[in-house]
């Protein structure tokens, strides 16, 4: 089994998610005692949180660049970032290391596009949401991105960073973004936020759902044990 360095902390709340989901599918498909073989790197979030309200992305990246190139030097296999926003610095991780980096939203565009569906709305911090970072990778698989108006947008990232992060999870939030999903023209949703899926799943709507951090998972599970 190959090893898998995770950069967590960003919330931890969804690190602990990776760690569960990793282990979890790991063992259904190995079965007896098998857990996944992972060094995690987890940084404060508080830390880095600031320095992007700050617009310094060039020290937000070159800490996520460091510590893929720790976990590289221990000798892990493959990097997951186990966020969505920070993907936006995606690039300096891969530069950074020469093991793959395993792309959340490439995992989850071919997931989508292997759905068939070409149109999809995207519940994200609003950062994700009104960047294009995220919007031109599905494009790139061919897979349209929608987001919600600019009302709904803050609220939908206030609710991932005053409520998620901490692990409060509130019925009225889920009506919500169960409203903000049939608001958007879209034929699914992207779950496009770690702790999002804490909150809604496919039970909560009436479109596919494709949760960013599940799928993720699987391709990290599906990458450890080919080797």
């Amino acid at each position: 089994m190959r090893t898998l360095g995770l950069i967590g902390g960003m919330s931890w709340v969804s690190t602990a998610e990776y760690y569960r989901l990793l282990n979890q599918a790991v063992a259904e498909r190995c079965g007896g005692l098998h857990s996944a073989k992972i060094v995690l790197a987890s940084v404060d979030f508080a830390e880095i949180e600031e320095l992007k309200l700050a617009g310094n992305w060039g020290a937000v990246a070159e800490r996520l660049a460091q510590a893929g190139a720790r976990l590289e030097s221990i000798g892990v296999d493959a990097i997951v970032l186990c966020t969505n926003t920070m993907h936006y610095v995606a690039s300096a991780i891969e530069a950074s290391v020469t093991v793959p980096f395993l792309h959340i939203a490439d995992t989850t565009a071919r997931a989508v596009a292997a759905s068939g569906v070409t149109r999809v709305g995207l519940l994200a911090t609003a950062f994700t949401m009104q960047e294009s970072f995220y919007v031109e990778r599905f494009a790139s698989h061919g897979v349209e991105v929608v987001v919600p108006d600019a009302d709904d947008r803050v609220r939908v990232s206030r609710i991932i960073y005053e409520e998620l992060c901490h692990n409060v999870i509130r019925d009225e939030s889920r009506a919500f973004y169960r409203d903000v999903v049939g608001r958007m023209d879209a034929d699914g949703v992207i779950l496009g936020c770690t702790e999002v899926e804490l909150l809604i799943g496919p039970d909560d709507v009436d479109v596919p759902v494709f949760p960013t951090t599940q799928l993720h998972v699987a391709a990290a599970v599906d990458f450890a044990l080919s080797g």
